[in-house]
């Protein structure tokens, strides 16, 4: 793999590992798909992606995944678990991108750029669902569960046609979700402290 085939793999990988941070099974289907159709070329160890049977499989997960994001109460739970699903699932598309790459910059490429960019993702949308939730009471939360699968399934798309492209904007999303979960924390620190200095109990304020 010459210095342009990994810098390409890279950003392809890039571009779906970042849409694992929106949703799990979405990237991993478009791959699968990119590999079917030859859109993508993927080392021997991997070219079991493109089989059917796994492609059947991504596809069933991927709607059962989005569908549940639009249940109210389960949107929330599934935040919970995705986290360190995404991780993984970043990781893997990436380590894929890079199949032919030696294996030791392959994985550490794909556990640290992969695994980190999917994770800031997925922390990006659980600060965004949640600042959803307590301005909204929840009733945002459809939008934003439709923002986040139309921004994986561009992500995606992006990512095996336009991969230089893709890394561009991931960089940017990635730099968006960090203000995201800042301001986040922020403000669950501001409301902690507002409630520490409150007047003691039995006390009015004059």
């Amino acid at each position: 793999m010459d210095p342009w085939q990994a810098f390409v793999a890279f950003s392809i990988g890039m571009g779906l590992s970042a849409a694992c941070g929106f949703r799990i099974f979405l990237p991993p289907l478009i791959l699968s798909l990119a590999a079917r159709f030859e859109w993508v070329e993927l080392g021997p160890d991997m070219l079991w992606l493109g089989d059917t049977w796994v492609t059947l499989i991504l596809a069933a997960a991927t709607l059962i995944e989005i569908g549940a994001y639009y249940i109210p109460w389960l949107d929330n739970l599934l935040d919970t678990i995705a986290t360190p699903a995404a991780v993984v699932a970043g990781s893997s598309v990436m380590a894929a991108s890079l199949d032919g790459m030696h294996p030791a910059l392959q994985w550490s490429l794909a556990i640290i750029a992969g695994g980190g960019a999917s994770g800031t993702m997925q922390i990006g949308t659980v600060a965004t669902r949640a600042l959803s939730t307590a301005t909204t009471g929840g009733l945002a939360n459809p939008l934003v569960s439709t923002g986040e699968a139309g921004a994986c399934l561009a992500c995606s798309l992006l990512a095996v046609f336009l991969p230089i492209l893709a890394l561009v904007v991931v960089t940017g999303l990635l730099g968006l979700a960090i203000m995201l979960l800042v301001r986040w924390r922020r403000r669950r620190r501001e409301r902690g402290g507002s409630e520490r200095s409150g007047p003691p109990e039995g006390l009015s304020v004059m």
